[in-house]
């Protein structure tokens, strides 16, 4: 799986070295992960985010084997928090994964806090189905913290009912229930010994692919003290071609928070495409990752001190009239 950060080197020699380490004192690699994280990720001033980009099936095992592989590789790559996109445990027809909701929830829901605890890392589980009462499902993000304890969940509220021309139109809502039209956040602890200038947690915000058009949702999750904007996405080509980075810069660029965004990308079943280009995005807008089209991970630096660095600079927030 392919594997961008703009600390590569350091961490793939790093890595290979435990590696060889692993195999000769015939050690447990939770072991090693736990060694690695400890001696090196958690000593440096910022925390390490990952932005998982998968080409998710209309297969549950399938998909969730990817997932799990990303999860790992992101673990070893000393990931803090790890992001994985929307429909992660299915992608393909909606009435498909209404059908199978019960079967996908239910693995999601074990297995997510299970990888969390196993690999001590956060994770933020782009949608996936559960059902509710109307027999529609809630497409739903879930926020799990490296102790398995799942922090928060959010349903979608903006639905996709879009037609993109006569040959790709799309009804989110004849199988989707939306959420509660309430701005969602949770709390991840960040490591003890992370120089954070007393900062004990990160608040990360959460929402899903097409709620990315409605500034007001991030201007209210940025009032509740959003550090980082997640947006995990199954973008079509079209518009993921012509708006998918220029909505993501707005919002980070705006609210003055990261934004993490893991995509979904190529071709799920017989018809669907997805963008890709899954991105992390600091607070003045720029672009830290990108994975391009192809499967893979991004991973980035979070500084702790950009945020009020930049709103010092540029206090727009605080300049606000019309609230």
């Amino acid at each position: 799986m392919d594997v961008h950060c703009n600390f590569g080197i350091l961490i793939s020699f790093c890595i290979t070295v435990f590696k060889k380490w692993q195999s000769l004192c015939n050690i447990s690699q939770e072991y090693v992960i736990d060694l690695f994280f400890n001696s090196i990720v958690k000593n440096m001033a910022n925390i390490i985010a990952a932005a998982v980009q998968l080409n998710s099936q209309p297969d549950l095992k399938v998909s969730m084997e990817q997932a799990f592989l990303a999860v790992e590789e992101s673990a070893l790559q000393g990931a803090h928090l790890i992001t994985l996109p929307e429909n992660f445990a299915f992608l393909g027809h909606e009435k498909e994964k209404q059908q199978q909701a019960e079967q996908i929830s239910q693995t999601v829901m074990e297995k997510i806090p299970e990888w969390a605890k196993q690999f001590g890392v956060n994770i933020l589980a782009g949608g996936f189905p559960v059902r509710a009462e109307s027999g529609k499902v809630y497409n739903r993000a879930m926020l799990v913290n490296s102790s398995g304890r799942i922090v928060s969940v959010y349903d979608k509220i903006h639905l996709f009912d879009v037609s993109l021309s006569d040959e790709e139109t799309y009804r989110e809502s004849d199988t989707v229930e939306a959420g509660n039209p309430e701005p969602v956040t949770g709390n991840i602890a960040l490591p003890d010994q992370l120089n954070n200038g007393g900062k004990s947690s990160l608040k990360i915000g959460l929402s899903i692919c097409y709620d990315l058009r409605f500034p007001e949702l991030y201007r209210r999750l940025a009032e509740k003290g959003a550090d980082i904007l997640t947006v995990p996405s199954a973008f079509t080509k079209p518009t993921g071609r012509a708006h998918w980075e220029v909505l993501l810069r707005a919002r980070a660029i705006e609210n003055t928070c990261f934004v993490i965004a893991p995509a979904q990308t190529g071709k799920h079943g017989p018809t669907r495409k997805t963008y890709g280009h899954s991105v992390i995005i600091d607070p003045w807008g720029t672009v830290l990752s990108d994975a391009g089209s192809e499967p893979g991970i991004v991973m980035s630096e979070i500084n702790l001190d950009v945020i009020q660095t930049v709103r010092s600079k540029l206090p727009s927030l605080s300049h606000r009239i019309l609230k």
